[in-house]
């Protein structure tokens, strides 16, 4: 069986076992998806941090435990749980972006000293927190665009994955990728305004 077959029956089983046969399989689970995920956080070091730096392993880490931790998993199958995995990756940065922002206002807590695992610079994260804005207010209008984004933003994932995972063609998600882009510059630019 191939690698991204036995992901997808691997990821079928989780809503079917219990506690420690849950365990079993996410054990069974990880190393198969572990080296995706790390390109991913790559990616995503890469983009907001603007060097390639330590600190993937953490937000490979964190974000599986998020997942891990959900009480339902449903994945269709290893592109929808990398989809999932985009979402779990944008939420740890966004948070670790809001961080950033209550220390520059001084945070109410005594200083912490910049570690080199931080997962987005100080530099980048009201750039992270205008993207995340204008993502969500995207969202509400239109939830496929921002399911695309994420794909493609955060996931790393091409157009092909992106519609695999979201379930829609390939033309669809060059369409829907192209506006979101141009709906999110505009809405950006607004923003700095």
């Amino acid at each position: 069986m191939t690698d991204a077959g036995e992901i997808t029956q691997l990821l079928g089983r989780l809503d079917q076992e219990r506690g420690a046969a849950k365990e079993a399989v996410l054990e069974q689970v990880m190393p198969l998806v572990y080296g995706e995920l790390k390109a991913m956080a790559r990616g995503h070091r890469y983009r907001w941090d603007g060097f390639r730096s330590p600190g993937t392993t953490s937000l490979v880490h964190e974000a599986y435990l998020k997942l891990s931790s959900q009480a339902q998993f449903g994945f269709a199958n290893r592109r929808h749980f990398y989809s999932v995995a985009s979402k779990a990756m944008r939420c740890i940065l966004i948070d670790n972006a809001r961080w950033h922002g209550r220390q520059k206002r001084g945070g109410g807590d005594a200083p912490e000293t910049f570690h080199d695992s931080m997962l987005v610079s100080a530099e980048r994260s009201d750039e992270l927190l205008a993207l995340d804005e204008a993502l969500s207010l995207l969202d509400e209008r239109e939830p496929r665009l921002a399911r695309i984004v994420e794909c493609r933003c955060f996931g790393g994932l091409t157009v092909e994955e992106t519609a695999e995972a979201i379930e829609v063609s390939p033309a669809t998600v060059k369409r829907g990728w192209s506006l979101a882009r141009t709906w999110l510059f505009r809405e950006l630019r607004a923003s700095s305004n």
